[in-house]
C-alpha cells in the first residue's frame, strides 16, 4: 500500500508576503515612491504596518521587492541578428501591455532615485548582455543597451504614464514596425563615423 503525502498548504506568511507586495505595487504606483507610506500599504493589504517592517526592513526594502522584475527577455542565444530588434519591441510591448509593475516602476523611476537606480539596475543586467551578443564591437554593449532602452522606455512613458493620444491609439504592430529597425540599427550596426 503507497501512502502520499498529502500538499502542503501554502504558508500564512506566504499569503501575506504576496498581500503585502500586491498593496505596495499599487500604492507605488498610484502615489509614487514619496507619498506612498508603509502605513497606507499596510491598511491596503489588511495588516499591522509592523508586519511590512518585519518582512521588508524599511521602505527601500519594500519597493526593491515589490519591483524585483524579470524582463523574461528571450534567451540572447536564441535570437537572431537579423531580427533582434522586432524580437525585443514584441516582447517589450508585450509586457507592458500585461505588467502593471513595469509601469509603476517606470513611473516611480522618473520621479525617485531608489526607482532610477532600480530601473538602470533592471534594464543594464538584463538588456547589456542580449546587446554583447548582438553588436559588433561587444565593449561597445553598455553604450548600445542604453540606446534601446532609450526607444523602449521613451515609448512606455508616452503610451503608459503620460498618455499621449498618438501614442496610446498606435496598435501594438505598427509601434513594432516603426521602433523595431532603429532598435534593430543600435544593436547591430557598425559604429556610426
Amino acid at each position: 500500500m503507497t501512502h502520499s503525502t498529502p500538499p502542503t498548504p501554502p504558508r500564512r506568511s506566504d499569503a501575506t508576503r504576496k498581500a503585502i507586495l500586491d498593496a505596495a505595487r499599487e500604492r507605488f504606483a498610484t502615489d509614487g515612491y514619496d507619498r506612498a507610506t508603509i502605513r497606507a500599504i499596510a491598511k491596503d493589504a489588511s495588516i499591522d504596518p509592523s508586519m511590512v517592517m518585519r518582512y521588508y526592513g524599511n521602505k527601500e526594502g519594500l519597493f526593491a521587492a515589490a519591483v524585483a522584475i524579470d524582463l523574461r527577455l528571450p534567451d540572447p542565444a536564441s535570437l537572431t541578428r537579423e531580427d533582434v530588434g522586432r524580437a525585443l519591441v514584441s516582447h517589450f510591448l508585450s509586457m507592458w501591455e500585461q505588467n502593471e509593475v513595469l509601469t509603476a516602476l517606470l513611473r516611480v523611476g522618473v520621479t525617485n532615485q531608489a526607482g532610477a537606480e532600480r530601473m538602470r539596475g533592471i534594464f543594464g543586467d538584463q538588456l547589456v548582455p542580449v546587446a554583447r551578443r548582438m553588436c559588433p564591437d561587444p565593449e561597445q554593449a553598455p553604450a548600445r543597451a542604453a540606446l534601446v532602452s532609450a526607444q523602449l522606455l521613451g515609448l512606455a512613458l508616452t503610451r503608459y504614464v503620460l498618455r499621449f493620444p498618438p501614442a496610446v491609439d498606435l496598435a501594438p504592430e505598427e509601434a513594432v514596425a516603426w521602433l523595431a529597425p532603429t532598435v534593430q540599427r543600435y544593436l547591430t550596426a557598425p559604429y556610426p563615423a
